[in-house]
């Protein structure tokens, strides 16, 4: 049984795999918990389980928490879409033709080591301190790495789907519709859930300047009266969000493409 838990790429149960993900949570928190119900580390930097739940309550009931989860999660999805309705298609190009890779992968592959967060000051002089702002920095955290996902899986399309398609008198927009985008899917679905959780990554670098909602927000006002305690439940906050995003791709993912599973694709 221990030989098959390191055997690489091994199928192991289902319940066992689960186990494993609870064991490592208990885990975590029972060193949580020794950590600041022992005294360990000061409840000023690092507060007890249990505070941060009375926190995260009282939040939800007599604070604006729901309020800021609205209008962050609204903010990250209309940054994200506008990444992945022009990413999706660019990135498809360009792993489709040459002469669009040689074209945008320099530039893209370029700016796509540039900190979004270093582009703030210039998006606040072009289009100021509104919804617009927040909005593009989310789109330039995910933009250029999701483009250049989509076309490296755009490029494993397997070349003898294009030639039979040639063969059978397929016109090159169908080749597009038809063949190369059906078949790289699956692949691109993936990639909005990678590129999603991303996202949620750049939530505090969009919300950090000209803010007044939003759990970025909150997390700033909680660091600058010293209240670590919002500090984690925002941030615990958009974790939980950043996972349940994960799993409804993931759930979208098994239901559009369960014949990739049976084919052990």
């Amino acid at each position: 049984m221990f030989t098959k838990l390191l055997t690489p790429n091994k199928e192991i149960p289902k319940k066992l795999y689960s186990t494993a993900g609870l064991v490592t949570f208990l885990l975590f928190l029972a060193i949580w918990a020794v950590l600041t119900y022992g005294g360990i580390v000061d409840s000023l930097f690092l507060p007890t389980p249990t505070a941060v739940l009375a926190t995260g309550v009282d939040l939800f009931v007599n604070g604006n928490l729901l309020s800021d989860i609205g209008i962050s999660f609204s903010r990250v999805l209309a940054g994200f879409l506008i990444a992945a309705i022009v990413g999706i298609p660019l990135g498809i190009l360009m792993g489709s033709l040459k002469i669009m890779e040689g074209a945008f992968e320099p530039i893209i592959g370029f700016i796509r080591y540039m900190p979004a967060s270093a582009f703030i000051p210039l998006l606040i002089l072009w289009i100021g301190l509104g919804e617009s702002e927040k909005m593009s920095v989310i789109f330039l955290g995910t933009f250029f790495q999701l483009t250049l996902m989509i076309m490296d899986v755009t490029k494993n399309v397997q070349n003898e789907l294009i030639e039979v398609s040639y063969t059978l008198g397929a016109k090159k927009a169908q080749l597009f519709t038809k063949v190369i985008f059906p078949a790289a899917l699956p692949g691109i679905v993936d990639t909005l859930r990678i590129t999603f959780g991303w996202a949620w990554t750049y939530l505090v670098v969009a919300e950090i300047v000209g803010a007044s909602s939003g759990l970025g927000y909150m997390i700033m006002q909680a660091s600058r009266f010293l209240e670590p305690d919002k500090i984690i439940v925002g941030i615990l906050v958009i974790g939980l969000l950043g996972l349940l995003t994960d799993m409804i791709f993931k759930a979208i993912y098994r239901a559009s493409f369960s014949w990739m599973r049976k084919e052990g694709l």
